[in-house]
């Protein structure tokens, strides 16, 4: 096993996903399993680092398996010390009204308009266009007193966002089991505890139990999205609206009309890299 004193080259893996988000996320899920200690996108590409023992043809083959038509690149590189090298990959974020940073960038900040995320193993560090994507878009969304849904919360950076804005309380649904005591902490840690609630489960069943609600905030992949899109319908209030990424830039024509046949409409989008947002309304009658 590598340590901090060890000289040996690190391996260096490049890893660019080609079948769509899902495939990015399946890539993403395998370096994590694969022994990964904090994954940087680039563009299209997803970056990190394996200590030198690392078995390179076990790991490729990982990566092959997750997207068969991935490129994959690996390479030597200097070693590091990834107890504290890794927080380097980790920065801060200003986003209009609001700032995502980690614990330690965040001091000299205002609390009021900075939500400290500490990453982690969940998504949602600020890191991601998809995150700064549904950020950006909420702020002049959410109004005071709104109740708001977050699927797929993550690290719940989009719940506490919310709630910084004005919301008076955010459902953070999320499936994954190791994501719920990272969220957890991150809630306490920014003072929305009582004003979110993490509940792990299914989204398709949590958010009826949830509704109505003012907004939703869904930062998942497309293939999902869409099969989530009459449940988010069924649960936005009246003068509801939606907020929806982790969609493709190169998926976007396809998800606008998905939108349309749902009755919905486009009234604002971001786009960053390869990453598209949109935020959605019912059409007026």
């Amino acid at each position: 096993m590598s340590t901090a004193a060890d000289k040996r080259p690190w391996v260096s893996v490049r890893a660019r996903p080609r079948g769509g988000a899902a495939a990015v996320e399946a890539v993403v899920a395998a370096l994590f399993a694969a022994g990964s200690q904090g994954v940087q996108e680039q563009g299209d590409a997803v970056l990190t680092q394996f200590p030198p023992d690392t078995d390179v043809e076990t790991l490729r083959a990982a990566l092959l398996a997750a997207d068969p038509t991935a490129d994959v690149a690996i390479s030597l590189t200097a070693p590091v010390d990834w107890t504290e090298g890794w927080k380097a990959l980790i920065g801060a974020h200003d986003l209009g009204g609001l700032a995502v940073v980690p614990p330690w960038l965040a001091e000299g900040r205002d609390p009021a308009a900075t939500i400290v995320i500490d990453p982690g193993m969940a998504f949602g560090t600020g890191d991601h266009p998809t995150t700064r994507g549904v950020v950006r878009l909420m702020q002049g969304v959410v109004r005071p007193g709104d109740v708001v849904a977050d699927l797929g919360a993550g690290s719940a950076v989009l719940s506490i966002a919310a709630v910084k804005l004005g919301a008076a309380r955010c459902a953070a649904i999320e499936f994954d089991p190791d994501a719920i005591a990272n969220a957890e902490e991150n809630v306490a840690r920014n003072g929305a505890t009582g004003r979110v609630t993490v509940i792990e489960g299914d989204a398709r069943v949590l958010l009826p139990l949830v509704a109505p609600v003012r907004l939703v905030l869904a930062n998942i992949i497309s293939s999902i999205l869409l099969e989530l899109m009459d449940a988010i319908d069924a649960a936005l209030a009246p003068d509801g609206e939606a907020i929806l990424s982790g969609i493709l830039w190169d998926e976007r024509e396809t998800m606008l009309r998905a939108i349309e046949a749902h009755g919905w409409r486009a009234v604002a989008e971001d786009h960053e890299d390869v990453w598209w947002s949109v935020r959605c309304a019912r059409r007026a009658n």
